[in-house]
C-alpha cells in the first residue's frame, strides 16, 4: 500500500463564460452628459462664489473716494455701488474732511458720548 492519496476526480468543464452586455450609445450619451453637467455646477459654484458681495463693493468705494470724486465722475471702484448709496458715500467723505479741515476752535465744544449725557464737555473742551 501506498501513502499517497488517490487522484481527485476529473472535475466537469466549466460553462463558457455569457459576453459582457455591450452598452448601447443612449447610455453612453447620459453618462457624458451627467459628468458634464455636474463639472457645469461646480465650474458656476466657484465663480458665483468667488464674486465679491455688494458690502464689498460699497466698502472699496468707500476707500477709493477722493477730492475729484463727484456725482457723475465715480472711481472705478464705485462703478457697481447703487446711485443713492454713492451719493450717500459721498456726502458723507465730504462732511467728514469739512470736518478734519476745520480749525479746532471753530467746532462744537460738547461732546455727546453714548451714554447719553454731556461728559466734561462744559469745561472748555480742548
Amino acid at each position: 500500500m501506498s501513502n499517497h492519496a488517490p487522484p481527485p476526480p476529473a472535475a466537469p468543464p466549466l460553462p463558457p463564460r455569457p459576453p459582457a452586455p455591450a452598452r448601447n450609445k443612449r447610455t453612453t450619451r447620459v453618462i457624458v452628459a451627467s459628468v458634464v453637467a455636474g463639472a457645469l455646477a461646480v465650474t458656476v459654484s466657484v465663480w458665483w462664489l468667488l464674486q465679491p458681495s455688494y458690502d464689498d463693493m460699497v466698502k472699496d468705494c468707500q476707500k477709493a473716494l477722493t477730492s475729484s470724486a463727484t456725482k457723475t465722475h465715480r472711481p472705478d471702484a464705485c462703478e457697481g455701488v447703487k446711485q443713492g448709496d454713492y451719493e450717500a458715500l459721498l456726502t458723507d467723505w465730504a462732511l467728514k474732511h469739512a470736518l478734519d479741515e476745520m480749525p479746532k476752535g471753530g467746532r462744537d465744544m460738547l461732546d455727546y458720548y453714548d451714554d447719553g449725557s454731556i461728559n466734561g464737555s462744559l469745561t472748555g473742551g480742548e
